[in-house]
Formats: structure tokens, C-alpha cells, sequence
């Protein structure tokens, strides 16, 4: 591999042309579409082997970055896991499902 080669253009070599989130192909067309994720965060970090990239599409790419901001507002150094966050959902909006569809419709 080139050294005078951009990590991108090294990516897209190594990898193929598919979002690692959604899973969503791509073209010449829209390849400006696939971003090159650094999954340490660190944009110096940039191996060979590619080990430390993965290949998004710009929405899942945003979306990533997205759940870090998050995570770190929260204060829990990760996206996953945190359970400083609201409480889970107890609402069943079917729990009586059964219950209505035996019921005859009012005249």
C-alpha cells in the first residue's frame, strides 16, 4: 500500500463497499456517501491494516458520533450499558388487546 495514500482511499481499498451499521452498498456514484470511522476515536490512530477503521455511511456515521456526545454528557464514557439514563418504558399499550377486539361495536 502507498503511504502518500489517504486513509480513506486506503479503506475503500481494503474494505468493501458496504455501510458496517445498516449494511447499505455502494457505487461510484455514491461512494462520497461512505465515511471512514476511526473506532478509537483517534483520526492519528491509522494502521495498515486498517484495524482501526470501519465503513459507514454518513448517516450511521453521524449517528455514532452522536451516541458518543451522549454518552459523555451522561458522564458514562460509553454509549451502551449506562444505567444513569431514564427509567425503561412500563407503559403496554396491548396489554388489554384481547380484551377490546371481543368486544362487540356500539349501534
Amino acid at each position: 500500500m502507498k503511504t502518500d495514500e489517504s486513509y480513506r482511499e486506503q479503506a475503500l481499498k481494503i474494505y468493501p463497499w458496504i455501510c458496517g451499521r445498516c449494511a447499505r452498498e455502494f457505487t461510484h456514484k455514491n461512494l462520497r456517501e461512505l465515511t471512514v470511522h476511526h473506532r478509537d476515536g483517534n483520526h492519528g490512530n491509522n494502521p495498515p491494516d486498517g484495524s482501526n477503521w470501519e465503513l459507514l455511511c454518513v448517516y450511521c456515521h453521524d449517528n455514532e458520533h452522536q451516541k458518543l456526545l451522549e454518552a459523555a454528557q451522561r458522564g458514562t464514557g460509553s454509549a451502551a450499558g449506562s444505567s444513569s439514563g431514564p427509567p425503561p418504558a412500563t407503559h403496554s399499550p396491548f396489554a388489554n388487546l384481547k380484551d377490546l377486539l371481543g368486544k362487540k361495536p356500539k349501534e
